[in-house]
């Protein structure tokens, strides 16, 4: 967990630099602050706007290959773009000339949603007190909000999940990683993956070592994606669109409601055919000790519909209903 930066009355006093570096040489106290498969976060100090920010950048092995590039340059531009109150506002893109694109945001503190599920699921009564479920479905509620407005401006975000949903020690709520957006009118032909049977057992041998997934309350790793997919994201649709934002997002309330991932099977192989094929059982029936309301119910298996024809038509829709199952969390 991150903590909110403090205002320095000296740092908001002195003159800007005679002579500002170019690249990341403008920013001081660099210091990294996560690391994941497609990209390494640090926080520093921007000496001309007196504050702390994020900086994304690639790893040094792949900084230089033209794909790497041109995703993260996009995921910058993408949400520098949904400028919402529930994404996190870009402040600079740029390129440096050892590390190659860079782009600055807000550095923002506080956890994203699978950490705190995580504890809830190990019976961590001080978490479950925090976020009780009204929390955690709010904090969905915000994410959704970020989607309509992706949606209204052409943008399908194809991978929301509970790691992606960051909540802040203020109540904010922000939907991260557009990495893998999908913009309409765009060539990104190259993004969508066909899992078929071949994928499915490449995918298998590469986790040779980890047959089996691991659980909410495992040892915190997990694939992520494979998770949270639509059927037709698994099926490799071309033509998908805001509806399979939905879907992802009814797996989220799944987990959120029930503390428990709806399709999870032994290997990813038995996930996607629990995707596609299978069948979940209500979160109230999945968890009763939860005294999950039957409306929460409905709108979760509604979402979950296998054909994007029968679920919610539009996020906005969704968040309708969702609001709807919050006011009777709250009376709770």
């Amino acid at each position: 967990m991150q903590t909110e930066p403090t205002i320095i009355l000296s740092g908001t006093d002195p003159d800007l630099p005679r002579k500002l570096p170019s690249g990341l040489g403008r920013y001081k106290g660099r210091r990294e602050i996560g690391r994941g498969g497609n990209g390494v976060l640090e926080g520093a100090f921007d000496p001309v706007t007196g504050r702390t920010v994020a900086i994304k950048m690639l790893p040094f092995d792949v900084h230089a290959v033209p794909n790497e590039r041109r995703r993260l340059l996009r995921e910058a531009r993408v949400t520098a773009q949904l400028q919402h109150p529930n994404t996190v506002p870009v402040y600079e893109i740029g390129n440096d000339i050892m590390h190659g694109i860079y782009f600055t945001m807000k550095l923002i503190s506080g956890e994203n949603l699978f950490e705190i599920l995580k504890r809830i699921a190990r019976g961590d009564q001080r978490t479950e007190a925090a976020y009780p479920a009204v929390r955690r479905v709010s904090s969905l509620a915000g994410a959704c909000q970020a989607l309509a407005y992706a949606h209204a401006r052409g943008v399908i975000h194809r991978d929301v999940k509970p790691e992606n949903i960051w909540v802040g020690n203020f109540d904010e709520v922000y939907l991260l990683d557009w990495g893998t957006a999908k913009v309409w009118g765009s060539m990104d032909d190259q993004t969508v993956v066909r899992y078929d049977a071949t994928a499915l057992k490449k995918a298998e041998e590469e986790q040779q070592q980890e047959q089996q997934l691991q659980t909410l309350t495992g040892g915190g790793q997990r694939p992520g994606t494979p998770l949270y997919m639509s059927p037709e994201q698994i099926q490799g649709t071309r033509s998908i669109d805001e509806r399979s934002d939905i879907f992802n997002a009814g797996v989220c309330l799944y987990e959120l409601l029930a503390i428990r991932e709806p399709f999870r099977g032994a290997n990813i192989d038995q996930t996607f055919r629990n995707i596609i094929h299978g069948e979940v059982p209500p979160p109230s029936e999945r968890s009763p000790e939860r005294n999950i309301p039957k409306l929460a119910d409905q709108v979760v298996l509604r979402a979950l519909e296998k054909r994007p024809g029968d679920r919610f038509q539009t996020m906005r829709e969704m968040i309708d209903a969702v609001h709807d199952v919050i006011q009777l969390l709250d009376q709770d």
